[in-house]
């Protein structure tokens, strides 16, 4: 029997949404151990209700999981509208283990799990975290470096409403939850970007907190018009929501970069801002967000990983910004499309993100898919 299993479904009532997505996930293995669960931010009163009834229904205690803006299924997004999209899987009962909040610190980590994973040779992390906690970013990469061989994906609560619940075998909200993986459940893992670099990387020389004064040794207002163009120099208003500051991470490779929005712009003293804290020394090259380009990347990611899993994947877990699906790619499920077109119609479950994980990096813009081979 598949050791994987999926069903997502819309609709007015979420019971009957769960029902459906029951229905297809059919008859569960035996040793079915752990549910992922991803619901629309339309039923967040609903959130702790709908896990309890899917706990009930297919007898599996430890389910992990969030809200977001929208939900995805294989080959489907639903935006802004009722849904929700669940994954079942059966895993080596020793190699799981649900992860507890985290808020502050990893004491609590320490305390209960410490024992488990210092006795595993890798350690993958599912997470999702909360966005209102400003100490989330930096869990995450303590979480990643605490871990051996860590390395977490995952992406942050996105939703409208008030509540940002999250599930990790009861619900909770607040920090970073969701399940550890140790050896015997291997992950595959990959990451598109959304935009593509439009200028040379450059040199912050001169900042202050979250602003560029210069870069190098230039006024940064200056690099900013050479780096975009003469059209959208004359028109900042059209450069809002297209371009955006990358920071190049690891290494010589401007394939993997952070991305953030830009805040504005002083004319008079020539200053651009960012939305991240920045420091003399660290690189920057602006960035556009481009549809084609996005789809080139996309297909590419897929295909990586999917040879990188060995040909073919028993499950998958996908985690995208809210700034890509439909205003990205288009409308009738363009992404999930693409991805289903390369990767098959393998079970897959995830949500549309407040920011992506991976690598035990927050990233925005991205998109990140984890395989289980």
């Amino acid at each position: 029997m598949e050791r994987f299993r999926a069903g997502h479904a819309g609709g007015a009532l979420w019971r009957d949404a769960a029902d459906s997505c029951l229905r297809q996930l059919g008859e569960l293995p035996a040793d079915a151990n752990l549910g992922f669960v991803y619901i629309t931010d339309e039923w967040s009163e609903e959130f702790g209700p709908i896990v309890d009834y899917l706990k009930a229904r297919t007898g599996i205690e430890q389910w992990v999981g969030t809200l977001g803006a929208g939900v995805c299924g294989s080959g489907q997004e639903y935006h802004l509208t009722p849904a929700l999209s669940v994954l079942v899987a059966a895993f080596p009962p020793e190699a799981v283990r649900l992860l507890p909040t985290q808020r502050e610190d990893l004491s609590d980590l320490r305390a209960e799990l410490g024992s488990w994973y210092r006795g595993q040779e890798s350690v993958r992390g599912i997470v999702h975290g909360d966005p209102r906690n400003a100490e989330v970013p930096d869990l995450i990469g303590q979480l990643g470096a605490e871990l051996p061989d860590g390395f977490l994906v995952g992406g942050l609560t996105s939703t409208r409403r008030r509540a940002y619940p999250q599930a990790a075998g009861t619900v909770t909200e607040g920090g970073l939850s969701g399940v550890l993986l140790g050896g015997e459940a291997p992950v595959v893992t990959g990451l598109t970007q959304g935009c593509t670099p439009i200028g040379p990387r450059r040199e912050i020389t001169s900042c202050d907190g979250n602003a560029l004064i210069e870069l190098d040794g230039r006024p940064a207002l200056d690099a900013f018009y050479e780096d975009i163009g003469e059209l959208l120099a004359r028109d900042l208003n059209k450069a809002a929501g297209y371009i955006f500051a990358g920071f190049p991470q690891g290494g010589a490779d401007s394939g993997d970069y952070l991305v953030r929005n830009l805040v504005g712009v002083n004319e008079a003293k020539k200053v651009v801002g960012v939305g991240e804290e920045v420091s003399e020394g660290q690189e920057i090259m602006f960035c556009r967000r481009d549809g084609n380009t996005a789809r080139e990347d996309l297909i590419r990611m897929v295909r990586e990983v999917r040879e990188r899993a060995g040909g073919e994947a028993r499950g998958a877990l996908y985690f995208s910004c809210v700034g890509r699906g439909a205003s990205l790619f288009g409308e009738d499920s363009n992404e999930l499309r693409l991805v289903r077109q390369e990767l098959g119609d393998v079970p897959l479950a995830g949500f549309f993100c407040n920011g992506e994980i991976h690598d035990s990096r927050l990233y925005g813009y991205t998109g990140v898919l984890a395989l289980f081979p």
